[in-house]
């Protein structure tokens, strides 16, 4: 049993196809079954159904599966130890980063992080929060950055930063005239809110969940994307709420629209996340203190109230 016919194991365990795992292992098609066959005959047992379209796993093989997951990891982590050791930060990292984060965050650190550390090669994936949680979880993904309490036990949250929510108000919108906005002011019913799979949607909801004009939900419009729902709302199709960071982008004009909260600002508190069990801490350190130092300009807030992004119900 070999270390490589594991990972050929657990690739064909993803993508349940041994051509398309071959290629993602950069091997032959036949070199991978041989090797899959190989430890099969060692093993004497069968690790896939091969008669099924797509191939499927047997029991003995779902219970091989998992074990040969915690020997890869384990085996990957021997060269973390050695980098920690040496206090050596390079190599690849991959991080996942959620929509409403990305465009505003990456601009003010990745500039300055690869500059600092040139031996990292950071591989970044723009993705829902449930899928950096899988890809975690699975081995696929070093950390993210997220929306946080996730309140996963076998996922650590290290703050980064809390982003206040923004409100933006049309002109023909019945709080455009008020000087400051607060919870109680908010109706979901002409919030203009992200479609489901957004985290930030969740957060929206749980603010208005304090007011009394949240019993009869009726969503009037959902989309993709922050830029989409600013110029809806400048249609006069609702107010939006967006974070704070997305408006030092927008345009003079624009800025007229937009309506602080009043007193305790309802925020959302932003994380570097990574598995319980993660080994490159050496990288987590240096990414973390990177983005600490060029955010802290730019967000000052203190009196915060930090809104989950949990889909959580009215009790």
């Amino acid at each position: 049993m070999t270390i490589t016919q594991l990972k050929y194991v657990l690739a064909v365990a993803e993508f349940r196809n041994f051509t398309i795992a071959a290629e993602n292992c950069f091997v032959t098609q036949p070199t991978l079954s041989m090797q899959i066959q190989k430890l099969e005959d060692e093993l004497n047992i069968t690790i896939f159904n091969r008669k099924k379209k797509p191939i499927e796993l047997t029991l003995i093989g779902e219970k091989i599966i998992e074990q040969a997951k915690l020997i890869i990891n384990e085996s990957n982590r021997i060269n973390d130890i050695v980098d920690q050791q040496k206090g050596f930060i390079g190599g690849e990292f991959k991080l996942g980063i959620i929509p409403t984060i990305m465009p505003t965050l990456l601009p003010y650190f990745l500039k300055n992080f690869l500059n600092k550390f040139p031996k990292v090669k950071l591989i970044i994936q723009e993705l829902t929060t449930n899928q950096i949680i899988k890809k975690i979880s699975e081995g696929h993904l070093d950390a993210g950055i997220a929306a946080t309490p996730l309140e996963n036990e076998s996922i650590k949250e290290r703050p980064l930063y809390y982003e206040p929510f923004v409100g933006f108000v049309s002109p023909d919108h019945r709080l455009f005239n008020k000087e400051y906005i607060t919870e109680q002011d908010l109706d979901i019913n002409d919030i203009l809110l992200l479609e489901d799979g957004h985290c930030f949607k969740n957060s929206i909801v749980n603010i208005c969940q304090s007011s009394s004009k949240t019993d009869n939900l009726h969503f009037q419009l959902e989309s993709g994307s922050i830029k989409t729902l600013i110029k809806l709302s400048k249609e006069g199709l609702g107010m939006t709420l967006i974070p704070y960071l997305h408006t030092l982008d927008l345009s003079d004009e624009d800025q007229k629209f937009l309506k602080q909260f009043n007193n305790t600002v309802p925020a959302r508190e932003v994380s570097l996340i990574y598995h319980k069990s993660q080994l490159k801490m050496q990288m987590i350190e240096a990414l973390k203190t990177t983005i600490d130092g060029v955010i802290r300009g730019a967000i000052s807030f203190q009196d915060v109230k930090i809104i989950s992004p949990l889909n959580k119900k009215k009790s």
